[in-house]
């Protein structure tokens, strides 16, 4: 355990020597799954006096299915479209680097406190697209931080595009009434 929050906590000090760690480390894909659902939880949660109980659910269920999307993405366009000549990964690498990238989530949690909420989310937005960034960069073996975020922009409107899709084919969230 405490080997998950040493990497927890430096993930979110965005340390890339822990991302280089958990990407060498196959055993670490769980831990990066806990990593994207306790910062669901906690943006669910840190949601609730405006989205209600429901939207822990769904966003849990969402952030889940986005990781794993937009890991792929990464993976594709990091390693067929965008490499550079050392660029050698997984799936699986992208999977624990970027799972670890949504550590500064957990600020979200902080939505509970009126008048907090807007900016624990803004800043964790801003805190995870650089601990996303640093993430892509060490998985796929890139001395260039910019073509990091070439890959992290274009997965993101790939991924943003799917979303728009599947809610617009499934009418939204399946009926999920919000509340007044």
């Amino acid at each position: 355990m405490a080997d998950f929050a040493f990497r927890l906590t430096h993930a979110a000090w965005l340390d890339s020597g822990v991302y280089e760690d958990v990407e060498a480390d196959k055993h670490a894909t769980g831990q990066a799954l806990a990593v994207v659902v306790l910062s669901s939880l906690a943006a669910g949660i840190g949601s609730v006096r405006t989205g209600g109980a429901a939207g822990i659910i769904w966003g849990t269920v969402g952030a889940l299915a986005g990781w794993f999307i937009w890991a792929y993405l990464t993976y594709l366009i990091g390693t067929r479209l965008l490499p550079e000549p050392t660029t050698e990964a997984t799936y699986g690498e992208l999977l624990r680097t970027t799972g670890f990238s949504s550590a500064p989530g957990l600020i979200r949690i902080l939505g509970l406190i009126p008048l907090l909420g807007a900016i624990a989310f803004f800043v964790a937005a801003i805190w995870m697209l650089a601990a996303m960034v640093i993430a892509v960069r060490q998985a796929l073996d890139y001395k260039s931080t910019w073509r990091a975020i070439g890959v992290c922009l274009i997965g993101w409107v790939i991924q943003a595009v799917i979303l728009a899709v599947v809610l617009a084919v499934t009418g939204g969230l399946g009926g999920v009434q919000q509340p007044a």
